[in-house]
């Protein structure tokens, strides 16, 4: 069994597509049925991770900048590391993300 990296990304910016305060509760119950059902059936490798909005960009030459970027609306909100035979029932895991939901992705990335 391998372990992949499930990247949650989604419009973070764009204030129309922001869920309202009772549409995140829901949301979050989403959330907190899939991590169960992924615990249930030991396929959570390592607990979840969320990550801030806000960061920092390293580049060449010891620059470094604000980040992410504020031009691109799509960011990372958090991942979580998953066991998996493979690269298919990984993604078979990702269909059931709650991100989908709202517009967002799951970026799938075998961890080595």
């Amino acid at each position: 069994m391998s372990e992949f990296v499930l990247l949650f990304r989604r419009d973070y910016t764009t204030a129309e597509l922001q869920p309202t305060p009772e549409q995140y509760q829901e949301h979050l119950k989403h959330w907190q049925a899939w991590y169960g059902k992924l615990n249930a059936e030991d396929k959570l490798a390592r607990p979840v991770q969320r990550i801030d909005q806000t960061g920092r960009i390293s580049r060449r030459y010891n620059s470094v900048e604000n980040g992410p970027y504020t031009e691109v609306k799509e960011s990372i909100g958090g991942l979580i590391i998953i066991k998996a035979d493979d690269y298919d029932q990984a993604a078979e895991i990702a269909k059931g993300c709650p991100i989908l939901e709202v517009g967002g992705n799951v970026e799938i990335r075998m961890a080595v």
